[in-house]
């Protein structure tokens, strides 16, 4: 069982930059495989970004790419989300999530484990 806490969410105006946290329990953290998911008020919960148990290799969302990183710290049990040139657009809760793989998941589904979320807020 892996539980996930994210923090790090809030009110940032466009063009400024924010860096979610998701704190993981357990021991075999670099067991899994961890993503970063957004959904907005009447959306689809949506992918933003996936990392390996390694953080060796990366993917992301075509709306953030070139905007933010995922990484993670395997020695802390935390994956992180560093947000830049933010946009109205970004508004959501965003949740992380976690699957024992050596691959990248992509699809919620594929997700075992799930935070709470952490609302971010873009002002224009």
């Amino acid at each position: 069982q892996v539980q996930l806490v994210e923090s790090g969410g809030g009110l940032v105006q466009t063009g400024g930059s924010l860096r979610l946290s998701c704190a993981a329990s357990g021991r075999t953290f670099s067991w899994y495989a961890m993503g970063w998911f957004r959904q907005a008020p009447g959306k689809e919960r949506e992918f933003v970004a996936t990392i390996s148990g390694s953080g060796g290799s990366t993917d992301y969302a075509d709306s953030v790419k070139g905007r933010f990183t995922i990484s993670r710290d395997n020695a802390k049990n935390t994956v992180y989300l560093q947000m830049n040139s933010l946009k109205p657009e970004d508004t959501a809760v965003y949740y992380c999530a976690a699957r024992r793989s050596r691959g990248l998941p992509y699809a919620l589904s594929h997700y075992d484990y799930w935070g709470q979320g952490t609302q971010v807020t873009v002002s224009s």
